[in-house]
């Protein structure tokens, strides 16, 4: 056996050791598993006593030594525990003249080295003195002796103690001299892996803090930046130049933010005691990582230990969480059950239809409610009121837009929902004369040719664009208003002003940003997803460095603050953000056509950066300007793997294409030096910040254009969107109902909308057919930042109001409730997660605080409300953004998947659960292009369970209870990815745009008409028309094949509802 010839290797023949050390990977692991390593050291031992050493037994012996070492992850212990560190370093000392006999000790003694306990012991004694002695002074004589022996170095210094040591002898500076004799005299890179040994060995030492600061006084930033600079022309020296990109990266002095505190610019006083932050999650400083960029991974999915185990708490357990007296408020919310459509006053069928936009006057929860559980029978009735006639068809003057002056839009709003409130903070009216400011478009582009272009001769007199006028008195507007065409479906210029002058924000905005004002208009087909250009990441960790090395072409100057607002900066980019969704805190120039950007963070917090929206102007042509967004939060992200940022530029809108674009290029995404302080954190430890870079080139000199994140989407731009629907639907067809749900934590109004069909009839069979139908709810932009979200929620609620007859049924199978918006607060004052209060909604729905969590709780008590009279929702969806993964899935909730992947024993006769979860998800794979089953998970992570998802299906037993991620970047699989392949040969797919994301929600509603169909009990003719529409009798055809579903066609006979998955 192998094992009996380890044992006999002192006695056996060199050419037996020969065959035994060709043996195969496999023979290796045999031996490894029998005891050959043990026994091999043995051996090692016995023939390094004899005298003299036998060379045609250790040579093999070290050989095979050395190969079986690098399989046997414990072979360090096994050497130490048969005290043979001694024997190998006697070897090595001992054949110090014979290089081949040296070269073979080295082999050994660098897998002895791979375990830290047995390195250090080589360390204490003396291997580094000894592998100096052989690496040095620069010589090419014996390479192969030198390059095991830099090997084995660079194992001992994994070791901190032994790279400490190595720091305090002096090595360090050595190591940096051997280097550049190295990199000098390789002029034919012939010795590539002895160079990258070297710079492994300086990776290992400057893991430490001491090896970072005596890198620093040794001049290695400057050595290692300047002999990088020859190697970025030539691929084969990547192992080089991404070693040492490492290293400068990691020793680069660590900073705090080039601000004044990491804490938010903006601050909101709490109701009650004022909360302590939560802790800033940080890692330890002193490990970097081998990679150049972090591995793409599916974080969302916990890992396994995170996990919910316990079978009672996965259960559903439907408990309140408040009185149940106060449930009787939110009947006012759901008067379509009441409604019977046979009231007096209303003259007919088409006059109740118009008067359903209308609210009865009741009471907004707030926290009052609480405490005066009865005051919210005072003011009610379920009798309908309509609007103002005078009031449907409003225009806002163009020169009365100010907050101290009749809000026209806000009346149509506040008085027709009734409010009717103690805190009634949501009428315009009724503004604080002292706090009242004027509202202003911002500025257009300073050009006086480009005026002459875009306006007629009669204007350019009063056209100065130098002139500033403010909004209400500039005739610019009068003219932008008659040039815009209206072509933007459920867009108007003038609901979206009057609605944008009634928010309430902490910066009390008097600016409006051109792209929500004028409105934005989907590009017929979407962008592929970016090819990243090879080796950008590196070449932009090198251009930071040189401010470090060069710091003479750094200019350093702040051209933009929030905190500290100052006048413009001539020569230089011009910098905004204080509008409706913006957030930018700070702008520094550092060279000429280079920004460093920092972004604000939420509202009574220190963290969570990643949403950005400002504007920026005075821009050349056809220069590419690099902007750096400097404290980012997570540790990697999808502008690393195709994602661009998207562009709005004014003047492109003006001359016809009001379009965000995707734009930028040389876009990556990386660690910086940037650090926070665990004290100015907040927390028990500091954290990273992450660098998010782009250049882009901008279309127009002088223009002016705003750069986001994701295609914004403000609380103003929704409620003018709502406004839009409402006038536009069909109101005999279209039961409409909007209300509000709350007021937020800052005063503005939270909608609820209510959509179904109206009955057909006043016959009682419609009327209870009418009552009768299965709830849907839907919710949406908890997480302000998740743009995304709304653009699904905005393709939905067109889609249902539509008059497609696929949404005319749809209507008539159920009763939607949505919430458009969850934290209008977050949306409206720039934040990316958190509301006022600085929290994470969707992580309070477990105990939310009607005070500080105010949409959660009225929203959870309509959820209570409807379970306690027998009507929980069939689907519950809470719309999201998801920045680390592509395409669009949903996460669900099992039992039994989640102690399936937990590796828990299940017993399937005690734990039974119903598959219906996973219906929704399998029929939006057949009939969404973005949507992708396989991305879907249905586990239950103790870190979710105070998620919406986890809440509602534990609380309400709401068994198809969802959270629907869609990417901010594209898809890299399904239809939109096989369609790519064919016609642009792009293999990561497309970027998802507005409409992309508008025809997921509108698929979304299609999904649920087929779920309705397959799961629940229909009439005949409901099931007629299915049958009409759907093609039941039809096969599914290949999904490649099939057309794609765009918002404005709602293209749909392509699928057969009978071969529809369960």
């Amino acid at each position: 056996s192998p094992l009996q010839v380890c044992q006999r290797c002192t006695r056996t023949t060199p050419f037996t050791l020969a065959l035994f050390s060709l043996g195969t990977g496999r023979r290796i692991q045999y031996v490894i598993s029998k005891g050959g390593s043990e026994a091999l050291l043995q051996a090692l031992i016995s023939a390094a006593r004899t005298e003299p050493p036998d060379h045609s037994i250790l040579l093999p012996l070290l050989r095979l030594l050395a190969r079986v070492g690098q399989r046997d992850r414990k072979f360090g212990l096994k050497v130490q525990k048969a005290e043979a560190t001694d024997v190998i370093l006697s070897l090595t000392r001992q054949n110090l003249g014979h290089h081949l006999n040296l070269t073979h000790c080295l082999w050994v003694l660098r897998v002895c080295a791979s375990n830290v306990t047995a390195g250090t012991t080589l360390g204490i004694n003396g291997a580094m003195e000894l592998l100096f002695k052989v690496i040095t002074p620069y010589s090419k004589r014996h390479i192969r002796t030198v390059r095991a022996a830099i090997e084995a170095l660079a194992a001992l210094l994994k070791s901190k103690s032994n790279s400490r040591r190595a720091v305090n002898r002096g090595y360090l500076g050595g190591l940096l001299r051997l280097y550049q004799d190295w990199h000098q005299n390789d002029i034919s890179n012939n010795y590539i892996y002895i160079r990258r040994g070297l710079l492994l060995c300086l990776k290992h030492i400057t893991n430490i803090q001491l090896g970072r600061e005596t890198f620093l006084g040794s001049r290695g930033m400057e050595i290692l930046f300047t002999s990088v600079q020859d190697c970025l022309s030539c691929k084969n020296l990547d192992p080089i130049v991404t070693t040492v990109t490492q290293i400068l990266r990691k020793c680069y002095p660590k900073e705090p933010l080039p601000v004044v505190s990491v804490r938010s610019s903006y601050s909101f006083p709490l109701p009650g005691n004022v909360k302590t932050e939560p802790p800033c999650v940080g890692f330890e400083d002193d490990y970097e990582s081998d990679g150049e960029e972090e591995v793409e991974k599916d974080l969302d999915k916990g890992d396994d230990y995170d996990l919910e185990t316990d079978v009672n708490k996965l259960r559903s357990r439907p408990v309140l969480d408040r009185p149940e007296e106060e449930l009787g408020q939110y009947e006012a919310m759901c008067l379509e059950l009441f409604h019977n459509f046979q009231s007096e006053e209303d003259k007919s069928l088409e006059d109740r239809t118009e008067n359903l936009p209308s609210t009865p006057s009741h009471f907004i929860p707030s926290d009052n409610s609480v405490k005066h559980p009865n005051y919210r029978w005072r003011n009610q009735s379920i009798t309908e009121a309509g609007p103002d006639p005078g009031e449907k068809n409003f225009k806002v003057p163009l020169q009365t837009w100010t907050k101290k002056e009749k809000c026209r839009r806000d009346i149509i709003d506040e008085e027709r929902d009734g409010i009717e409130t103690v805190q009634n903070t949501g009428s315009c009216e009724k503004e604080n004369p002292a706090k009242s400011h004027v509202f202003t478009l911002r500025p257009l582009p300073k050009e006086d040719a480009w005026y002459k272009k875009i306006f007629n001769p009669e204007c350019e007199a009063s056209t100065d664009p130098s002139s500033g006028e403010r909004l209400e008195t500039s005739d610019i507007v009068t003219n932008l208003l008659e040039e815009h065409q209206e072509n933007i479906p459920f867009h108007n210029p003038h609901f979206y002003v009057a609605r944008a002058k009634c928010i309430k924000s902490i910066p009390a905005y008097k600016d409006l940003a051109f792209p929500d004002f004028w409105g934005h208009q989907p590009l017929p087909c979407g962008k592929p997803v970016l090819e990243r250009q090879y080796g950008v990441q590196r070449d932009k960790i090198l251009d930071d460095v040189r401010r470090l090395i060069q710091p003479c072409d750094v200019i350093g100057r702040t051209v933009y603050d929030l905190d500290e607002p100052s006048p413009g900066t001539p020569g230089c980019l011009t910098f905004f953000s204080k509008f409706e969704s913006g957030n930018l805190r700070k702008a520094i120039q550092v060279r000429e056509f280079e920004y460093d950007l920092i972004m604000n963070a939420d509202v009574n917090s220190n963290q969570h950066h990643q949403w950005f929206y400002f504007e920026v102007r005075d821009m050349k042509l056809a220069v590419p300007y690099r902007f750096n967004i400097i404290n980012c939060e997570k540790f990697n992200s999808q502008f690393n793997y195709g994602m661009q940022l998207v562009m709005y530029s004014v003047k492109e809108a003006l001359l016809g294409r009001p379009h965000w674009l995707r734009a930028g290029h040389d876009i990556c995404y990386y660690k910086n030096h940037y650090r926070c302080s665990a004290a100015a954190g907040g927390g028990m430890r500091g954290k990273y910040y992450y660098t998010l870079t782009f250049s882009i080139k901008f279309p127009h000199k002088d223009d002016v254009c705003y750069l986001a994140y994701h295609y914004p989407y403000t609380y103003s731009t929704m409620m003018a969107h709502l406004d839009s629907q409402e006038q536009n639907r069909n109101p005999k067809k279209v039961y409409w109902r909007k209300q509000t749900l709350c007021q937020t934590l800052g005063g503005n109004p939270c909608p609820l909308l209510t959509i179904t069909a109206m009955p057909e009839s006043k016959k009682s069979d419609d009327l209870e057919q009418f009552h009768n139908r299965p709830y849907v709810f839907l919710m949406a932009r908890v997480h302000p930042g998740e743009s995304n979200a709304s653009w699904v929620m905005k393709g939905t609620l067109e889609f249902l109001v539509s008059s497609d007859p696929i949404a005319d049924l749809l209507r008539k199978c159920f009763i939607f409730k949505i919430v458009p918006m969850l934290n209008p607060d977050g949306v409206i004052n720039g934040n990316h997660r958190c509301s006022l209060s600085g929290d994470d909604l969707n992580r309070q729905w477990l105990k939310p605080n009607s005070q500080l969590h105010p949409t959660i709780y009225h929203t959870k008590g309509l959820l209570y409300y409807l379970r306690s009279i027998g009507r929980a929702p069939l689907v519950f969806c809470d719309y999201h953004g998801h920045s680390q993964k592509k395409n669009v899935f949903l996460y669900g909730c099992s039992i039994k998947e989640t102690l399936w992947q937990a590796g828990c024993t299940v017993d399937t006769a005690v734990i039974t659960e119903d598959v219906g979860y996973r219906t929704l998800p399998k029929i939006l794979d057949k009939v969404a292009p973005a949507f992708v089953m396989n991305s879907c998970s249905f586990l239950v992570e103790k870190s979710r369970e105070s998620t919406a998802r986890v809440v509602v299906w534990q609380e309400m037993g709401v068994l198809r209870s969802y959270t629907m991620e869609s990417t901010y970047c594209g898809c890299s699989h399904g239809l939109y990815k096989v369609k790519l392949l064919g016609r642009m040969k792009n293999r990561k797919g497309l970027q998802l745009g507005t409409q992309e994301l508008e025809e997921m929600g509108s698929k979304f509603c299609l999904a649920l008409l087929i779920l309705h169909l397959k799961s629940l009990p229909c009439s005949k003719k409901v099931m007629d028309q299915a049958a009409l529409l759907l093609d039941l009798d039809e096969e599914i055809t290949d999904r490649a094949q099939r057309s794609v579903m765009l918002p404005s066609g709602f293209v749909i006979k392509d699928f057969s509802v009978a071969e529809m998955p369960l």
